[in-house]
C-alpha cells in the first residue's frame, strides 16, 4: 500500500529566497542561453551543457522536499523558474517539465521507500525522469491507453507503445501508464539513456515545427520486465494519480507560455521604440499603441490566472478548473502575442535574423501540449458544473 508523503509539494516559500531564486535564474538565462537559443534552436542541438548548467544549479529538484535532497521550494517558484527559462528559449522548460511530474507522482504516490530510493536521484537531475502517458492511439483519450502490464509472479511484463515522450531517450527513469486487470496503473521504469535497452527501444525521433533541440519519441516496449514493486499505488489507480499530476504540467505549460508572450512582447516594444516610419519611431503611431497595449494587458491576465493555479494546487486546493483556465487563457495568449510581435516587426520578423520567428513556431505547441486547449474547455466546464451540484 502506497504511503504518500502528506504535501508532495510545499505551499510556502520565503519571498525573498523565491526572488532570489528567480533572479539567480533570470541571470543565468541571460547569460547562458538567450546569446546561443537560436543557434541551437535551427540546428535542433540538445543543449547538454546548458542543461547540465541547469542541473548544478538545482532547478531539476526545485520541488523535491529537502529531504531528499531538492530544493523543497513552492509551485510559485517554481511557475517563475519556468517562466524564466521559457522567456530565453521555451525547450529547456519541457525537459523541466516531464522531470517534474514523473517526480511528483512518485513524492505524492509512492511508498516511502520508492521516494527514499528515487527521489535523491531525481533531485540532483541524475537520472532525469520523464512522464509517459500518451499513446498512437491514446491522445486526449486517456481511456483508450492499450499499452500493457502483466503480472507475473514478482514482475510486471510490459508490452506496447508510447508516444510523445518528452525526454524518452535521455531519461533514466520513466513514469509510465499502462493497462493491467484492474484498469491503468502507473509504473516506474528504469533505464539506460539510449535508443536501446532490454526490451524498450526508442523507434521513432518526431521532427517539430517548434520546440526544438528536445527530443520527442516513441517508446515500444517488447515483454520489458520491472519488479511488481515497481508499482505506483494501487493497480487500477494510475489514471487518476497521473491526472493529478498534470495540473501541474497544465500550470507548467501556462508558465511556458507566458515566458514565450513576454520574450515576444518585449522584442516588440523594443522594436517599436527603435524603428521609425513617417519621421517618428513606429511606437508613437496610435495602431501600433494599441496592440501593444493589448498585449501587455493579455500578458499580465495569464500571469495572474497562473499564479493563482499554481497557490491552490500547492495548497492542496482542487484546482482542475484553475489548472485549465491558467493554461487555455496563457496558450492562446502566447500565439497571439507571437503573431502580433511578428505583424509589429514587419518584414523583419518572418526571418531567422531575429527570435520572433521562433516564438511564433513555439506558441503553438502551448495550446496543443498536455491536452488540447478543447479539451481544456470542456475540463473547465465540467468542472464548474461539478462545483455548482457539490459546493
Amino acid at each position: 500500500m502506497a504511503e504518500p508523503a502528506s504535501s508532495p509539494i510545499s505551499d510556502a516559500t520565503d519571498p525573498d529566497v523565491r526572488r532570489e531564486i528567480i533572479e539567480t535564474v533570470r541571470r543565468f538565462v541571460a547569460r547562458e542561453v538567450i546569446p546561443v537559443a537560436s543557434e541551437m534552436e535551427h540546428a535542433d542541438r540538445f543543449p547538454a551543457e546548458i542543461v547540465e548548467q541547469m542541473r548544478e544549479l538545482g532547478l531539476f529538484g526545485v520541488t523535491i522536499p529537502a529531504t531528499y535532497g531538492g530544493l523543497g521550494l513552492d509551485l510559485l517558484t517554481y511557475v517563475g523558474v519556468i517562466e524564466e527559462l521559457a522567456y530565453g528559449w521555451m525547450s529547456l522548460t519541457g525537459i523541466i517539465n516531464t522531470h517534474t511530474m514523473a517526480a511528483t507522482l512518485i513524492m505524492a504516490h509512492g511508498t516511502k521507500e520508492q521516494r527514499e530510493r528515487w527521489l535523491p536521484g531525481l533531485a540532483s537531475g541524475q537520472p532525469r525522469g520523464a512522464l509517459s502517458l500518451s499513446e498512437p492511439d491514446a491522445g486526449s483519450d486517456t481511456r483508450n491507453i492499450s499499452c500493457r502490464a502483466t503480472r507475473d509472479g514478482d514482475e510486471y511484463v510490459i508490452t506496447g507503445t508510447k508516444a510523445w515522450v518528452t525526454n524518452g531517450e535521455r531519461a533514466g527513469l520513466v513514469a509510465l501508464a499502462a493497462r493491467t486487470d484492474e484498469g491503468v496503473s502507473a509504473f516506474i521504469v528504469e533505464k539506460e539513456p539510449g535508443p536501446q535497452f532490454e526490451g524498450i527501444a526508442v523507434s521513432k525521433n518526431v521532427g517539430k515545427l517548434g520546440y526544438r533541440g528536445i527530443e520527442t519519441v516513441e517508446m515500444a516496449y517488447s515483454d520489458h520486465r520491472i519488479p511488481a514493486a515497481n508499482l505506483i499505488g494501487e493497480s487500477g489507480r494510475g489514471l487518476p494519480q497521473i491526472l493529478g499530476v498534470l495540473e501541474i504540467g497544465r500550470i507548467n505549460i501556462a508558465a511556458r507560455a507566458v515566458g514565450v508572450a513576454r520574450a515576444a512582447f518585449d522584442a516588440a516594444l523594443s522594436y517599436a521604440e527603435q524603428r521609425k516610419t513617417f519621421g517618428k519611431p513606429i511606437g508613437e503611431h496610435q495602431a501600433i499603441q494599441l496592440k501593444l497595449a493589448d498585449m501587455a494587458t493579455r500578458l499580465q491576465a495569464a500571469r495572474l490566472l497562473t499564479r493563482d493555479a499554481a497557490e491552490r494546487k500547492a495548497a492542496g486546493l482542487r484546482c482542475d478548473v484553475e489548472a485549465g483556465m491558467a493554461k487555455l487563457f496563457a496558450s492562446e495568449t502566447a500565439l497571439e502575442v507571437a503573431t502580433e510581435s511578428m505583424r509589429i516587426h514587419g518584414g523583419l520578423g518572418y526571418t531567422t535574423e531575429l527570435p520572433v520567428e521562433r516564438f511564433y513556431r513555439d506558441a503553438p505547441l502551448m495550446v496543443i501540449g498536455e491536452g488540447t486547449n478543447e479539451i481544456q474547455r470542456l475540463v473547465i466546464a465540467r468542472g464548474l458544473m461539478a462545483r455548482r451540484r457539490n459546493p
